[in-house]
């Protein structure tokens, strides 16, 4: 998506909650977590924002940040741009989990249910199909693949890897990847040092995703590997519609660097019981906050919820 389109569609996705009543005048915006709350880095929430400023919806205070300046009866509805990619994935991923799409679907009757073109929903087919919960049947049609659309089997799965990954790690046919362990601790390290609060939900789950696949498949154990890329592709989407809390998810991260360190260290006891903790503790925190995504960001006045988490008002 071009970087102007993105812009236009924050800025139309801001403006709409405002005038949904759920930031009133007066209210300060959080670009943090307007960016954690729309699933995008903080550029094109900070260029979104001085567009509404411009427009006079919104201002700076001299504390810093935007605060919105007009009552809502004074903004007037911004003109809807196409849906992106990434929106119509999560319609459809939403859609999935919801119960609302069935377990076989044909092309047409996507590109009818969600307005598509050939074109889009071709890509949108291919991600999905990617990512492991949908495959193309014979002749014609698509098959939806199982998700973990319960919270009990999501708890589950978590079990599963408290079995398996440790135990991955003091298998006998252990060998550690230095290099690509290595460039782990790079990313992770990025990640600590700031730029966790400018990466996409998606990239963030395909960051941590990656250091726990790579470490079990130094074991060289077909049966963790297979078993954990089919978890963490269950997962994936229902961790799409949970807000990531990024201080939270720092925490995850330094977790991530000390059983690097173990490993590379040659520690690899150390590393397992580390493992176990961090795998515990995420199971625990995971299923107390589960708080599904839908409704949060509707596209326009008449899909609306509760007031979002990034508004905070400028009294108080």
């Amino acid at each position: 998506m071009e970087a102007t389109e993105l812009t236009a569609r924050v800025a139309t996705q801001i403006a709409d909650y405002i005038r949904a009543g759920h930031a009133p005048e007066g209210t300060l915006l959080v670009e943090r977590k307007l960016a954690d709350q729309l699933r995008v880095s903080r550029s094109p929430v900070r260029n979104a924002l001085r567009v509404l400023q411009t427009e006079g919806i919104v201002g700076a205070p001299e504390r810093g940040g935007y605060m919105v300046l007009k009552p809502i009866q004074d903004i007037r509805p911004r003109p809807q741009p196409p849906a992106s990619d990434e929106e119509i994935y999560g319609k459809v991923a939403e859609d999935r989990l919801s119960g609302g799409l069935p377990d076989k679907v044909t092309e047409n009757t996507l590109v009818r249910r969600y307005g598509l073109t050939r074109v889009q929903l071709a890509k949108v087919l291919r991600r999905i199909a990617g990512e492991g919960w949908i495959e193309r049947l014979p002749g014609r049609g698509w098959a939806f693949l199982p998700l973990l659309t319960s919270a009990q089997a999501y708890e589950d799965s978590y079990r599963f890897r408290l079995v398996i990954e440790p135990a991955a790690i003091l298998d006998p046919g252990f060998e550690l990847k230095h290099p690509a362990l290595e460039e782990c601790c790079r990313e992770q390290q990025s990640l600590v040092a700031g730029r966790i609060w400018t990466v996409s939900d998606a990239e963030l789950f395909e960051l941590n995703s990656q250091i726990h696949q790579l470490v079990i498949e130094c074991s060289h154990n077909a049966f963790f590997r297979d078993n954990l890329k089919r978890i963490d592709t269950l997962r994936r989407i229902r961790e799409f519609r949970q807000s990531i809390d990024r201080d939270y998810a720092v925490v995850r991260c330094r977790e991530h660097l000390q059983i690097a360190r173990l490993l590379l260290a040659a520690k690899r006891g150390d590393a397992a019981d580390l493992m176990r903790r961090h795998l515990a503790s995420v199971s625990s925190t995971r299923m107390a906050r589960q708080e599904p995504r839908s409704g949060e960001w509707p596209t326009s006045a008449a899909r609306v919820g509760h007031a979002p988490f990034w508004a905070t008002s400028h009294d108080g």
